[in-house]
């Protein structure tokens, strides 16, 4: 059973209910110290305190997993967590620095992710900073004193700092208590972001064998995963790997036919919501910033030939909510924590599955329904693949292109979008209709496709499971390819069979197959055809005259609908809390999220506190908001229900 933090006892608190524990009698008369461990001890766990979760972090309780990784934390273990983004991974480390007797170590890749957090933690009254290339030498120095001084719970840094020979030498001098790594997926070269410098990480084991060490990621298929273990030395790890699942995504896959048209469109129906509109090349970036400023909106360009002050404040207006849209290359995104960002638009597909669910993440990171939409086309298809091989390791470029034709069967798939792309990170979702993707809210009408699934499973057969997609597809077809021919196959029963569909559509149907399991490739560098457990029994069957029926999409092209939501909640309050959290956020150079997210507004508009007690229950409403932001919030919110005669 949970027990209040504060006053130790459930059955007499009463402020149980909703878990707002620490808001009985004994909470602003009761400073609990907190109770601090040693890096690596075998010591007993301190018991999870849900009262100091809600003082510096604002929540009742804990999301799934992040207890059980936390307990392991404490008590010096190392850990990998592979959370979505918006999962809740930062708080796997940031609880625990509250508990440990020295400083957190944070390894971050950029400098506008690391301010993010520190500021986050700051905000939160948490003692927090970072050192990296933005600092001058006094601001260092300061920083340096408050850590030997053991004042700083959590220090953000760069892989190349931390690795440098001085900096190592100086870490010594220090109290730590955990390493945390963070976008761990970095570290390996099966990833889709590999970064040489985080290589130099392993250099945390031998330097400080005794201390725990945390790697966390958003995106790892199960190779990235078992890569980053054996890269830092993890000792006897524990995964943790919450679903890859973002409910409150909404995936759409649309024709690359009039797109400018059709943005606008989407953008309509969005009006003040943040997004970000990503490209492939600079100059189709700056191209749709101007169409997009001409017709009326709200945008600004983000990419690599752009100066680092322009880069810089194009970022920050849009963190700050001074402009909705970002039109950007991959240049951006890594290290926005901005959380109400409503939409992520792919004007051109992104090059691999892993690229696409890390940009995409970047939309609804506090918890409400976002919009993600993929514009494809055979033109861009080829676009990626000329880059790809252009790349001069072969062995680079079979990954590339292999991980390319992933993200084609995601594009051309006509099964719920949710599943294929779950099921490439090794999760399986169960459900049948995901609710929220487009094939899943408007699904293709579906013909009887028995016979040519036996046509192509036949045609795999007399080929003895030796061949890969294109080539099984080319024998139905009926090419006259020089290879085709000079194998011999043109004799074959399956030659010619399916002529009267063509090539493409054969492939198609043979990816629905790959995707429902009736058929399976193996093989990295050339994956072959073979039939699976499930396509052999269809095929057994078949042949003997037991004729079962296999329904699959029609190959036609499909038009989207994703229906907006429509949360319980007053939009003109909201809209009036929106504009006074810009106008603190301002005032403080802060940005808009760091106040309060638009979770937390939301709530306020549906909920309407009306006191500083009815307030304290709102999520991420910890000791330091409410005593920064309180009054002033309840203020406008009771100014709105006096005008409103609520």
């Amino acid at each position: 059973m949970q027990v209040c933090g504060t006053c130790e006892d459930y059955n007499k608190c009463r402020f149980k209910d909703d878990g707002f524990f620490d808001l009985c009698p004994r909470f602003n008369s009761l400073q609990k110290p907190l109770q601090s461990i040693s890096a690596g001890s075998n010591q007993t766990c301190p018991d999870i305190d849900y009262g100091l979760l809600r003082k510096y972090f604002g929540y009742p309780e804990f999301r799934h997993l992040q207890k059980d990784i936390i307990i392991d934390v404490l008590k010096g273990k190392d850990v990998l967590v592979l959370m979505p983004t918006g999962g809740g991974k930062s708080l796997c480390y940031q609880y625990p620095s509250l508990l440990f007797k020295g400083t957190t170590i944070v390894v971050s890749p950029l400098i506008s992710l690391m301010k993010d957090q520190v500021d986050g933690l700051v905000s939160n009254g948490i003692d927090a900073a970072y050192i990296n290339s933005s600092l001058n030498n006094n601001d260092i120095n300061k920083i340096k004193s408050g850590l030997e001084k053991n004042k700083i719970r959590l220090l953000y840094i760069a892989p190349e700092r931390l690795t440098n020979p001085s900096f190592l030498t100086y870490l010594h001098k220090l109290k730590i208590s955990l390493f945390a790594i963070d976008e761990a997926h970095c570290i390996s070269e099966w990833g889709h972001d590999f970064r040489p410098e985080y290589r130099k990480l392993r250099l945390i084991r031998e330097s400080f064998p005794d201390i725990p060490v945390i790697a966390l990621t958003a995106t790892a298929t199960p190779k990235v995963q078992e890569d980053i273990i054996v890269q830092l030395n993890l000792r006897d790890c524990k995964k943790y790997i919450d679903s890859f699942n973002r409910k409150n995504l909404a995936y759409n896959v649309r024709p690359k036919q009039e797109t400018f048209q059709q943005i606008v469109q989407f953008l309509r129906n969005r009006p003040n919501e943040s997004g970000i509109v990503y490209c492939l090349s600079k100059k189709e970036v700056d191209s749709l910033t101007k169409r997009l400023q001409q017709a009326g909106y709200n945008a600004l360009a983000y990419h690599a030939d752009l100066s680092p002050n322009i880069r810089s404040a194009n970022q920050e207006k849009f963190i700050k909510d001074d402009v909705d849209i970002l039109v950007a290359t991959i240049a951006f995104g890594m290290g926005i924590d901005k959380p109400n960002i409503r939409f992520v638009i792919h004007y051109d597909m992104p090059k691999n599955l892993e690229a696409y669910y890390q940009q995409t993440g970047r939309a609804g990171r506090d918890g409400l329904k976002s919009d993600c939409v993929l514009f494809y086309s055979y033109a861009d298809r080829q676009k990626v693949e000329y880059f790809i091989n252009q790349m001069l390791d072969e062995r680079e470029r079979r990954i590339a292109l292999n991980k390319l034709q992933d993200l084609i069967n995601f594009c051309e798939t006509s099964i719920c979008r949710r599943k294929i792309l779950l099921g490439y990170f090794g999760e399986d979702f169960k459900e049948e209709n995901c609710r929220a993707c487009d094939n899943c809210l408007d699904p293709r009408d579906k013909i009887d496709a028995s016979l040519e699934v036996f046509m192509i499973m036949s045609c795999i057969e007399e080929l003895h499971e030796r061949f890969g997609i294109n080539y099984v597809a080319d024998v139905l077809a009926g090419s006259k390819s020089q290879r085709l021919v000079q194998n011999g196959h043109s004799s074959l029963k399956s030659f010619g069979s399916g002529k009267n569909l063509g090539k493409k559509l054969w492939i198609s149907f043979i990816r629905v197959l790959l995707q429902l399991g009736y058929l399976k490739l193996e093989g990295e560098s050339y994956p072959i055809l073979r039939l699976d457990q499930k396509g052999r029994a269809f095929f057994s069957d078949h042949c003997i005259g037991k004729k079962e029926a296999i329904f699959l999409a029609k190959p036609d092209e499909i038009e989207n609908t994703v229906k907006p939501e429509n949360p319980e909640y007053d939009h003109g309050l909201f809209e009036a809390l929106r504009i006074l959290r810009k106008k603190l956020a301002d005032a403080e150079n802060f940005p808009p999220y760091i106040v309060f997210s638009d979770v937390s507004l939301k709530q306020m508009a549906a909920i309407f506190p009306r006191n500083l007690n009815e307030f304290r229950k709102i999520t991420g409403v910890g000791n330091t908001k409410l005593e920064k932001y309180g009054a002033v919030f309840v203020d406008e919110i009771n100014r709105y229900c006096e005008k409103n005669k609520r």
